[in-house]
């Protein structure tokens, strides 16, 4: 059955190209409210060729851009998969970095160009092609499939929540599949386990109500810009170690298997810091740059405003001073814990004279799923058959909020099964995805509906 699906997407493969083009051409910006049409507009398409497929499909109003929601339920007894995916994209600001306009894809040296051809549209659409593959082929599916495509991603999904919980029977399953992560490498395909939480806050030191001459004022009273500085910079030890107190009390630890699993992915630290720009890493002692990236937790000031920061001297005591603080965290670290955490260690260093304001933006927890689960199993064996060669497990550095969502919501675990590249400019211009990846996906996604239908075993 699997080979005459296979047949049916090398016949269909330039045609599949087509409908992606067709795709990215709708300038589904999210972020700015011009395009409001434009994300009516993609997810009239995303619906559209889910029905074309022969899948039941919807678009769902919200109070900000529609969700796209399909099923095909019509294997009683089998898994259900539950496929999420988002239709916006980011601004494709500076455009005139673009070598090829955003919104116009062009296609070369194997790779189609476009803003969203990675990030998602591209990967999410190798799902929908998979299974009007095998509806046009059996008329039928080995699974359940359900898919919910958002057009909030890139501004906070601010709408899927509400949706999953208001819907938690229609979007019942046993496992949920995101295609939104990358590759670990050129032709070395990978299946991400492992996501690191966040937290992310905002700390305002205030001193005397105006700027003030620093000839006249400065030396009798605390500078807000100096005090943040200090306090910011007690944040993280010489050694790397965070010094927030029990920052580190609920962090599970790798156990020597997964270490040894990292140590054996191929890693060229050399070439890591040349294409990062930088001559040496840092971070947390006694661990390796995999694992820092990875599995260990991370406290970052993202941003430092203060003072003046206009051409030439200005000699000041600045009014006040702001600092962006996000934290990466691992799994059983609690948000919300550290969060208060990290407001009483700043406090604790506020000196005398100044007031701190403290704003906490979003917290998510970390998550570790089994990667020797029967459904990891179904996943490496549809990717193996797809891109001819083993994916290999790994971990990663970065948060996706949707599948905490999905554990806490629906109580199911996620396969993230990323087509991409990281060097595919996701959020940068000249965003693209090869056209061979775009393809092994597609043909990954098939055979991974025949594989959970057997799950996973020999």
């Amino acid at each position: 059955m699997l080979e005459q699906v296979e047949q049916y997407l090398t016949d269909n493969a330039d045609r599949f190209v087509d409908e992606l083009k067709d795709f990215l051409r709708i300038p589904t910006i999210s972020a700015d409210p011009a395009h409001a049409a434009d994300m009516q507009r993609g997810a009239a398409f995303v619906r559209d060729r889910l029905a074309d497929a022969g899948l039941t499909a919807e678009i769902v109003p919200t109070e900000g851009n529609p969700i796209v929601y399909a099923e095909w339920c019509g294997a009683p007894g089998a898994p259900t998969a539950l496929v999420y995916g988002h239709y916006d994209v980011q601004p494709p600001d500076p455009l005139e970095d673009w070598i090829s306009p955003p919104f116009e894809p062009t296609v070369r040296d194997g790779h189609i160009y476009a803003r969203g051809a990675t990030d998602d549209k591209g990967q999410s659409y190798t799902h929908v092609k998979s299974a009007a593959a095998w509806l046009n082929t059996h008329g039928k599916l080995p699974v359940n499939v359900k898919f919910v495509i958002e057009g909030e991603e890139e501004v906070g999904s601010n709408n899927l929540d509400r949706f999953l919980e208001d819907n938690r029977e229609k979007c019942r399953c046993d496992v949920a599949v995101i295609s939104d992560t990358s590759q670990y490498a050129p032709n070395m395909p990978a299946i991400t386990y492992g996501l690191r939480g966040i937290l992310a806050c905002e700390v305002t030191v205030r001193g005397p109500s105006q700027d003030l001459h620093s000839g006249m004022f400065g030396g009798s009273i605390a500078n807000p810009v100096n005090a943040l500085a200090t306090m910011i910079a007690a944040l993280i030890a010489d050694d790397g170690r965070i010094q927030i107190p029990g920052f580190y009390d609920d962090v599970l630890p790798m156990t020597d298997e997964e270490r040894q699993r990292l140590a054996n992915l191929p890693f060229h630290e050399a070439s890591y810091l040349k294409g990062l720009g930088v001559d040496a890493t840092f971070g947390e002692a006694g661990f390796t740059t995999l694992e820092r990236r990875w599995a260990r937790p991370t406290c970052d000031v993202n941003g430092l405003i203060g003072g003046y920061t206009g051409k030439g001297p200005k000699t000041i005591v600045p009014s006040k001073a702001t600092a962006k603080i996000s934290c990466r965290l691992v799994p059983d670290q609690d948000p919300k814990k550290l969060t208060a955490a990290l407001e009483e260690f700043l406090r604790s260093n506020l000196r005398p004279g100044l007031r701190m304001e403290f704003k906490s933006f979003h917290g998510a927890s970390a998550l570790l799923f089994d990667a020797d689960s029967p459904y990891m199993a179904a996943a490496r064996k549809a990717i193996a058959r797809s891109f001819g060669v083993e994916p290999v497990m790994i971990r990663e550095g970065g948060t996706i909020p949707v599948v905490t969502t999905f554990r806490g919501v629906l109580g199911v675990d996620t396969l993230l099964l990323g087509w991409g590249q990281d060097t595919d400019n996701l959020h940068s211009p000249n965003e693209r995805f090869k056209l061979d990846d775009f393809h092994r996906g597609v043909r990954a996604s098939a055979a991974l509906w025949w594989e959970l239908a057997s799950n996973g075993s020999d």
